[in-house]
């Protein structure tokens, strides 16, 4: 479970009571999505034909657009965890990663799964070294204005997220 107990304010949305802004839910969104897609060769390798966990990070583009509602990209998401489910090391933690993007359009903190599952699937096929490079590649890619709000929530879940994100 990568979600604390108690959900941080800052990654709810303000008609929820926090005070995550629909911009900036929409920049973790499509940073989720990237981190999921640059991971998901590692699942079409092994499932060529499976296009559940494509379709969940164009899912969450699209409701980025405004062409989605939200409960679609979150079942989109759930197709794409499905996809894991029979599956075991890097493709397995591929499509967990793209599942976590797609439900991002319904809680924001999942975009940290996404992530967390990604460094794990990277880890799984080429080792621990290779897993800090992909933190690495994931920080890069921060959008500007989400970027302490991220780095803060790593420091804060790393435990939660099966402590990907220390190097």
């Amino acid at each position: 479970m990568i979600l604390p107990p108690v959900r941080d304010p800052r990654l709810t949305t303000i008609r929820r009571g926090g005070t995550l802004t629909d911009d900036h839910h929409h920049l973790l969104a499509l940073w989720a999505a990237r981190c999921a897609e640059h991971v998901l060769p590692l699942f079409e390798s092994a499932c060529p034909d499976d296009t559940r966990p494509r379709a969940a990070i164009e899912a969450a583009r699209t409701w980025v657009r405004g062409e989605m509602k939200m409960m679609d990209a979150r079942a989109a998401g759930g197709h794409a965890m499905g996809a894991a489910r029979d599956l075991r090391g890097a493709p397995r933690f591929a499509a967990y990663a793209a599942g976590q993007a797609g439900v991002v359009a319904h809680v924001a903190a999942h975009d940290l799964g996404a992530a967390a599952y990604a460094i794990k699937a990277v880890r799984a096929a080429e080792g621990d070294a290779a897993g800090r490079c992909e933190c690495r590649w994931q920080r890069d890619r921060l959008p500007a204005e989400v970027r302490a709000l991220v780095l803060d929530d790593q420091r804060q879940r790393n435990a939660l997220c099966w402590s990907v994100f220390d190097f």
